[in-house]
């Protein structure tokens, strides 16, 4: 049987360990991803002991206290801590989330904390997301229309309104398209389910006059039809929206025009 190992300059070693002050009661262990691409190092693992007396209860609430009070090298990007900015997405326990609504006490064991997968790393728990909203604003993100606008705002009935519903609440935070296998290996052509779920979300507003050309411009091979439905962006979603059924209706759309 044939092995094959990984590059040497890739793989992941252990850390340092920083302990919990010895009054700390309630310990629990954060093993976070680390790797400074100044220093010339391998990635590495870092272990944390957080006293949770003195800790919020999420996992960003945890990775702040490390940064201010453990290990200022930590770098991570955050900002509302609501669920609303995306900004602090990343893999936590193996799964693609978001740090701010994920709850310490959902996590039995140590605490994993690793950068979203398949994606470039610029430090630590930030990856490089230049490509990703790259092809957001390839779909053109914004309502187009070529009629006069009217004097006042647009109208939609109750039902067109409602047709936009899981689809206007997500937040960019690419937990669903780096759960994704067909854009780990196709990120480069293929869109993938949160920027084809935001192209969806224009396809399907009855203010927009662009369907056509929107569709014309996801009529490719790659673009629209690396998605196997596979399911793990719906999985994924931390917002609970489902950019499958987004994908499909699209699919569907381009069926009907044929």
């Amino acid at each position: 049987m044939v092995e094959f190992s990984l590059p040497r300059n890739s793989k992941v070693g252990t850390g340092k360990t920083v302990k919990a002050p010895p009054s700390a009661k309630r310990i629990k262990k954060f093993k976070v991803y680390r790797w400074n691409p100044d220093d010339g190092k391998n990635p590495e693992v870092d272990t944390y002991e957080v006293d949770l007396d003195t800790c919020g209860p999420m996992v960003l609430d945890a990775l702040i206290k490390i940064k201010n009070e453990m290990d200022p090298t930590l770098t991570f990007r955050r900002s509302c801590r609501e669920g609303v900015c995306g900004s602090c997405a990343m893999n936590i326990d193996g799964s693609n989330t978001l740090a701010c609504t994920m709850a310490i006490e959902d996590v039995k064991k140590d605490v994993k904390v690793y950068p979203l997968p398949h994606m470039e790393v610029i430090k630590d728990l930030v990856p490089d997301m230049k490509n990703f909203y790259a092809q957001y604003a390839s779909v053109k993100p914004w309502l187009q229309t070529e009629s006069e606008p009217p004097s006042r705002e647009r109208l939609q009935s109750r039902d067109e309104r409602a047709e936009l519903d899981g689809l206007w609440e997500c937040i960019l935070c690419a937990c669903c398209s780096t759960s994704c296998p067909s854009y780990w290996w196709n990120s480069d052509r293929y869109l993938g389910p949160a920027v084809l779920l935001q192209a969806y979300r224009w396809i399907a507003d009855s203010r927009d006059e662009y369907t056509g050309e929107r569709l014309d411009d996801l009529e490719d091979p790659f673009r629209l039809y690396r998605c196997h439905t596979i399911m793990n962006c719906t999985a994924a979603c931390p917002k609970g929206l489902n950019p499958a059924k987004a994908i499909a209706e699209t699919k569907k759309l381009m069926q009907e025009r044929r």
